[in-house]
């Protein structure tokens, strides 16, 4: 069985509520549709109800079993203002809590934040930027996590690693050129995410152009200086570096490079770019040459799970990445 096979199942058995406030996208209403019809899970398709039917009715969509939350409805609205407003971190008065429940994205996030979903997942209109904003203005970042990161899946050909064709990684798509306690962020949520989604025991290496003092340099201290801060936070996580990419997944390298003790090296099931320039060109020569398959990119570093996909994304794609969020949704909620 695949690991998607594997992740779809677990999915239907712990059923997540998702909230999607781009409802009005004919690919995202259908693959809502999709979604609700598999019984993946409970789809809240956040906007004004009236509209929604309206575009369904026009398409062809049947909504049965989705449900719809009403931008425009005052008295509910009135009652999801007065119980964020009560939260101990709302961010916002109540003019300002009015003016977010009228926008759909920020509806969404709001019933997030209150535990009416579980996951809010958008995308495919709004920018990854006002995604990753309003996620961490609403929801926020997780605690001991100093920055909203991504996190991927190789699914490689040919590969023997020591989790057989798959490889996590990450970041290869938001932090741009990430400092010590970020790159250390990454790596902490890159585990947890992992871990999630797969039920392995995270070993995550912190890649470098040098492998335990084989070079010096600004750029290495850098990830030297991420794995001491991600061991202070978490020593429950094996996290170790620098290593270069063959020392991390090749034991017959990390042999001979490695010389003290390590339960990474040559053992990784992670690995961990140092900025984004690293993880894009990373990722594409895995996919270019050894036709690996990549699941993600993942945001992740929130409180809980806030989704974001490709503008160009399709039906499959996104039923993919919501089953995905469910089962880290799942996890998080001590429920998988």
């Amino acid at each position: 069985m695949s690991l998607m096979d594997r992740l779809r199942e677990r999915a239907c058995a712990n059923r997540m509520r998702v909230a999607f406030p781009e409802g009005d996208d004919e690919t995202m209403m259908r693959a809502v549709a999709e979604i609700t019809a598999q019984g993946i899970a409970d789809c809240v398709l956040v906007g004004d109800a009236e509209e929604l039917r309206r575009l369904a009715d026009e398409r062809g969509i049947s909504l049965e079993g989705i449900e719809l939350a009403d931008i425009n409805d005052e008295v509910v609205n009135a009652d999801v203002a007065e119980r964020y407003l009560a939260l101990p971190d709302c961010p916002f008065k109540a003019k300002g809590v009015a003016r977010r429940l009228a926008r759909p994205m920020e509806h969404a996030f709001i019933l997030q934040a209150l535990g009416d979903v579980d996951i809010t997942f958008a995308g495919i209109a709004c920018s990854t930027g006002d995604v990753i904003l309003a996620g961490q203005t609403i929801i926020g970042l997780a605690d001991g996590i100093d920055t909203v990161s991504s996190v991927g899946i190789f699914d490689i050909p040919g590969y023997e690693g020591s989790e057989g064709n798959l490889l996590g990684f990450g970041d290869s798509a938001v932090c741009a050129n990430p400092d010590s306690a970020q790159l250390a962020s990454i790596a902490i949520s890159a585990c947890e995410t992992i871990s999630a989604l797969t039920e392995w025991e995270p070993r995550c290496a912190l890649l470098s152009y040098s492998t335990c003092g084989s070079a010096e340099g600004e750029l290495v201290d850098k990830v030297v200086a991420a794995r001491d801060i991600a061991n202070e936070r978490r020593p429950d996580l094996k996290i170790d570096g620098e290593f270069q990419f063959d020392s991390a997944i090749s034991p017959r390298v990390a042999g001979r490079k490695v010389k003290r003790d390590s339960e990474i090296a040559g053992r990784a099931n992670i690995v961990i770019w140092p900025d984004l320039n690293v993880g894009n060109v990373g990722v594409k020569l895995v996919q270019q040459f050894a036709h690996a398959e990549a699941y993600g990119p993942m945001l992740q570093g929130f409180k809980k799970i806030v989704c974001d996909c490709s503008r160009s994304a399709g039906v499959a794609e996104i039923v993919g990445n919501v089953v995905m969020s469910c089962v880290r949704a799942a996890v998080l909620k001590g429920v998988a």
